[in-house]
């Protein structure tokens, strides 16, 4: 038995068990039994770096403490931990938080909509909203898009393998390029929109368009500021509404705590969940122009909206947003990875090593597309928690949680950098 793999025992259960469908467990075999922060331990006591976060997930880092605090406390009480959509302190302290830290500061007026507590869910509703405002069908959604695996989202998702799962067929979505994807000299928001305006170009006027600042399951392709800013206007201009997926980009991952901050945009509908409850609860939201909010009660429902304790450990983490050092912090660390990202670029140029997205999610790509695995295979059994990104798995994909420390940012690179030490020797031997 290598230092990586579990118990026979502890692996026995989940082999006889579980469905063959569970994927991160298998590029990381090990049985989780501590984590804290930006580290976890296994069952045999060792410790790993987590660059994973849950995928998205884990902002604040394991049990942050004045979540956990908030958590234990709310327990002890004896709160209502279900609670379907009815009126609770708990949900009242959130949206008051949010209201007071998140969407007032930046004037936004959007309401809260409380959904299934999974990204995809947020991003039916947001689609559903669509629809039933403009009276049109369709989305228009990007190549290397990403926004879920129920039948609506898997839509407008791009990734062959995960809409073949589907078994019908996925319709009422129309495919565009996304910044760059034919090369720096084509402009993509041009392409768009001489097909919308062209009555014999054969596409619908759509409900929506539906986009991610930063594409977390595609590969780590960033928009430009630019490019949003063109594309909000565009759909403004032709009344399209505009739907932000920051289902993963969000919560602070780019250093602010919307993605599209930084382009200076305001989206019609914004998609939340992942690192919304700070602890890893399910949570998730959809955020609505007032005048948008036409869903009748009820249809758009679900038994665990309702998630009370998600609202207490959301509300202690937007306490992080209330301080205006913290977005600082986090894009100081964001500066520290993205500079040990860029000696790792150059001392691996060899790999066609280049660097992608940004803030705190970033991505490693490479000229061969089998390496990212290698890679990420041999950091965990170096003690590091990394996963890949595209279509192909073809990206590394780095996110650590933005309380890491510089140290700890540090060390997980240095481990990164011994694995690609080891995969680039490898690659030599071949």
């Amino acid at each position: 038995m290598t230092v990586t793999e579990p118990a026979p025992a502890a692996a026995a259960v989940f082999d006889e068990m579980e469905s063959a469908v569970r994927t991160y467990c298998r590029r990381f075999p090990a049985v989780f039994t501590r984590a804290s922060g930006h580290r976890m331990w296994d069952a045999q006591g060792r410790e790993y770096v987590d660059f994973l976060s849950g995928a998205g997930a884990l902002n604040y880092g394991h049990n942050p403490p004045e979540a956990k605090a908030a958590l234990v406390d709310y327990l002890l009480a004896d709160g209502p931990a279900h609670g379907l959509d009815l009126h609770t302190a708990a949900k009242a302290r959130f949206l008051e938080r949010f209201r007071d830290v998140v969407l007032a500061p930046r004037g936004l007026d959007h309401r809260v909509q409380f959904t299934g507590p999974t990204g995809t869910n947020a991003v039916e509703a947001a689609f559903k909203t669509a629809r039933r405002v403009t009276g049109r069908t369709d989305v228009i959604a990007f190549t290397g898009g990403f926004h879920g695996l129920s039948l609506g989202a898997l839509a407008a998702s791009a990734t062959a393998f995960k809409r073949g799962a589907a078994g019908v067929p996925l319709g009422h979505v129309t495919r565009m390029p996304y910044e760059g994807y034919f090369g720096p000299g084509v402009d993509t928001v041009d392409h768009l929109t001489r097909l919308l305006d062209d009555p014999g170009s054969g596409i619908d006027k759509p409900a929506a368009v539906v986009v991610e600042t930063v594409q977390g399951e595609g590969g780590l392709a960033a928009a430009s500021p630019a490019w949003l800013r063109r594309l909000a206007e565009a759909v403004r201009e032709r009344d399209i509404l505009l739907i932000v997926d920051d289902i993963q980009a969000g919560c602070g991952r780019t250093g602010d705590f919307f993605s599209f901050e930084e382009a200076g945009i305001v989206p019609d509908l914004i998609c939340l969940s992942k690192s919304i409850s700070g602890y890893g609860l399910p949570m998730a939201l959809t955020l609505i122009r007032p005048e948008l909010d036409r869903l009748l009660p009820g249809e758009h429902s679900g038994t665990f909206r309702g998630n009370n304790l998600a609202f207490v450990t959301a509300a202690a983490c937007l306490e992080h947003w209330a301080d205006p050092e913290f977005a600082v912090r986090v894009r100081h660390r964001a500066e520290v990875l993205d500079g040990l990202l860029g000696e790792l670029a150059s001392r691996f140029a060899k790999l066609g090593c280049a660097v992608r997205g940004r803030g705190l999610i970033r991505g490693l790509a490479f000229t061969d597309d089998g390496l990212a695995d290698r890679v990420s295979r041999a950091a965990f059994a170096r003690g590091l928690l990394v996963e890949t990104s595209g279509a192909r798995g073809q990206v590394l994909k780095i996110m650590p949680p933005l309380v890491t420390d510089e140290e700890g940012l540090r060390h997980g690179i240095r481990i990164l950098a011994d694995a690609l030490e080891s995969a680039s020797a490898q690659e030599e031997r071949q």
